[in-house]
């Protein structure tokens, strides 16, 4: 891995326990300078431990044993405050809003490198590696779809799952808003058990759309319309299974 170079930020505090996850961001500004400078801003009250620049520069902002502020509002599997739970990556690229881009293969190998180093020293679930989208769907789309979540978890790093061909076929028709009854709860019901701020539910409402469309933008890339259809829900149950196996194998570790 690159030595990390140092630029502190003021911005952090005290945590309030270990960190158990990771979250990754893109910047969403037009150059890595001025997102570099803006999360060193006293005035901006935003910031992050690491900054990955599309070089594969790595920028360290902030101390991992601190509070650093990238998370916002959101929850992740009953978390309501993940900068006090979470280590956060910032990666350059303008996103969405400024000409969104796949990210170079020297950004990706540094963040590999980057996750590897910090899981050698705290102790942080494969499902626990998440996008900012994930924690907050109704607001945030970063990393976002054109991230190699694939590659990442092919490196040991975040779940990730494709359902064979006939596990999709058995899973027929599509889960759209409007949508009530049973497949809608299980849906909403595994959504949530991921680690979704969603309640279980039988009404596939505005806020279900939003999750399902998060849910895609991480593990469903070729889709991003916010209906479930029989690969969304595969690959959902799918996920469920590799987290439920992590747990289990913590547990006996």
């Amino acid at each position: 891995m690159p030595d990390p170079i140092d630029a502190p930020s003021p911005n952090f505090d005290q945590r309030r326990a270990l960190p158990d996850a990771i979250v990754l961001h893109y910047t969403g500004m037009r150059t890595g300078e001025a997102a570099l400078a803006r999360l060193r801003d006293p005035e901006a009250k935003v910031s992050a431990h690491y900054l990955v620049e599309e070089d594969g520069r790595i920028f360290r902002l902030a101390p991992e044993e601190r509070r650093a502020w990238h998370a916002g509002r959101g929850v992740w599997q009953g978390e309501t405050d993940m900068n006090a739970a979470s280590i956060g990556i910032e990666i350059v690229n303008p996103g969405h809003e400024f000409g969104y881009r796949p990210f170079p293969d020297a950004q990706i190998e540094a963040v590999v490198a980057l996750i590897g180093d910090i899981r050698e020293r705290w102790t942080i679930p494969d499902a626990r590696i998440i996008a900012h989208s994930d924690l907050a769907p109704d607001r945030k789309e970063d990393p976002g779809e054109l991230f190699p979540w694939k590659r990442l978890a092919e490196a040991g790093h975040g779940l990730w799952f494709e359902p064979a061909a006939e596990r999709v076929a058995a899973l027929t028709g599509l889960l759209q808003k409007g949508d009530q009854g049973i497949g809608v709860v299980v849906l909403r019901a595994g959504l949530h058990r991921l680690g979704y701020g969603l309640k279980p539910g039988g009404d596939y409402d505005d806020e279900t759309a939003t999750t399902v469309r998060a849910f895609q933008r991480h593990w469903r890339p070729d889709r991003i319309d916010g209906v479930a259809d029989g690969e969304t829900r595969a690959r959902l149950v799918g996920l469920l299974q590799l987290a439920s196996a992590e747990s289990v194998t913590g547990v006996l570790d």
